[in-house]
């Protein structure tokens, strides 16, 4: 099975309003997938220690960095997220010539995270994943349940800086730095004759395959799968509205125009059906270093019915826990040999509040519409406050510690209120 599921955008100066970077992603998963948000603090590590990803332990490093992560609630990895020194990976589903290993091995959730929490810039982080891909590889299941499909793995990674396209077809793989202006990725090969890095051996591989004759200019997507790269960006598929999407911003991009866009249902990029948006994110990555990066996060599905809710790096952040999945265990299907047989309950607080709104905002639209008034009226003053922020060059520390958390315990009151009014 292939679906078409998640795009991951980014717009670096000229493109934005403010001389920020913006980062955003829709996650499209399997429908009843519960997507969590979770915290995990810096951390010291003994070098000696073995790491369990979703399959397989790895070597750990001496030093994690803070994390805040948006991931699939039955695995170790992450859809997408960031971390303390504001660099942001989201991660795509790819296909092409390279068959794909249902081998256990490291899913493209876990290199995700591992990038995250691993590099403090955004090729640091391209280098921890093609190390890792190359010592372990990449393969395994990434559903829970009976349904078997696994891929190859796109990466868009970001910092205040620049951002990177990282694609690859089993170990190997093609980069692209992206220094101005607009770039999106979906789930197909996009990195053409541009290739600023690059596995040292995949040009190799391809004439071995008798994919590429040696002679004609190298493009990466046309050799290691069966698109026509000329018709790329002409066909009506989403990376091709994707990218009109963004270059009908271009000059002005902010982060509620990249919200827009994920919420954009016509171009598919907002998806329904049995694949769906189950999360959303937006990243606020401004280049000037003083000002406090800033990361929006849904957890929950269909970013239209949801509410961006801010994050900010500071000191002594608490877990999340209104976001958080109920933990399992060693009792966990995921750990047992007898996998994905028995799928647990692994929605969150946020998640079974948000299901029962979107309940009935189905049903009654009148109730439907003041909900949506209210949660908009909330998203408004988040925004308000976080764009002072910006341009002040200032969060302070004690406000913004359980800045996220507070905001889901506002979005949940405004669910309460109207599925059970007094």
């Amino acid at each position: 099975m292939e679906p078409c599921s998640c795009d991951t955008f980014v717009a670096l100066p000229p493109a934005t309003f403010g001389n920020r970077i913006i980062f955003g992603k829709n996650s499209d998963r399997l429908c009843d997938e519960v997507q969590e948000v979770v915290y995990f603090p810096a951390a010291v590590h003994n070098r000696r220690e073995h790491l369990k990803c979703t399959y397989i332990e790895i070597e750990q490093v001496s030093e994690t960095y803070a994390v805040v992560l948006s991931r699939p609630a039955w695995l170790w990895g992450a859809e997408m997220g960031a971390n303390e020194h504001g660099v942001c990976i989201g991660n795509e589903a790819v296909w092409g010539r390279e068959e794909v290993s249902d081998e256990e091995a490291l899913l493209g959730m876990d290199l995700v995270r591992l990038g995250l929490e691993r590099a403090d810039t955004a090729e640091k982080a391209l280098n921890v994943i093609v190390d890792l891909l190359e010592k372990y590889g990449q393969g395994g299941n990434c559903t829970e349940g009976s349904m078997e499909f696994s891929y190859h793995n796109s990466f868009l990674i970001a910092d205040r800086n620049e951002a990177w396209i990282l694609e690859t077809a089993g170990k190997y793989w093609a980069a692209e730095k992206v220094q101005e202006g607009v770039r999106n990725i979906s789930n197909q090969l996009s990195i053409t004759t541009k290739i600023d890095r690059e596995h040292p051996d995949m040009r190799n591989y391809a004439k071995q395959k008798g994919w590429w004759d040696g002679k004609k200019e190298f493009d990466f997507a046309a050799t290691y799968s069966y698109l026509d790269t000329a018709k790329m960006m002409t066909s009506s598929g989403r990376y091709c509205e994707g990218y009109k999407l963004l270059n009908k911003h271009k000059g002005n991009l902010t982060f509620e125009t990249m919200m827009e866009i994920l919420r954009d249902k016509p171009s598919g990029i907002n998806m329904e059906g049995g694949f769906l948006t189950t999360a959303s994110m937006v990243s606020v990555l401004p280049k000037d270093s003083s000002i406090p990066c800033i990361h929006f996060l849904t957890g929950t599905p269909d970013p239209e019915r949801s509410i961006f809710k801010p994050f900010i790096f500071v000191p002594n952040i608490s877990q999340l826990l209104d976001t958080s999945s109920p933990t399992f265990e060693l009792e966990d299907p995921v750990k047992k040999k007898s996998q994905f047989k028995i799928r647990p309950d692994r929605r969150h607080p946020l998640y079974q509040k948000h299901q029962q709104a979107v309940e009935l905002i189905d049903k009654d639209k009148e109730k439907a519409k003041m909900m949506m008034d209210d949660m908009r009226k909330l998203e408004k003053g988040l925004f308000k406050e976080m764009e002072s922020i910006l341009q002040n060059k200032h969060a302070d520390a004690d406000k913004v510690v359980n800045l996220f958390s507070q905001c889901v315990k506002d979005e949940v009151r405004i669910y309460k209120s109207n599925i059970n009014p007094q």
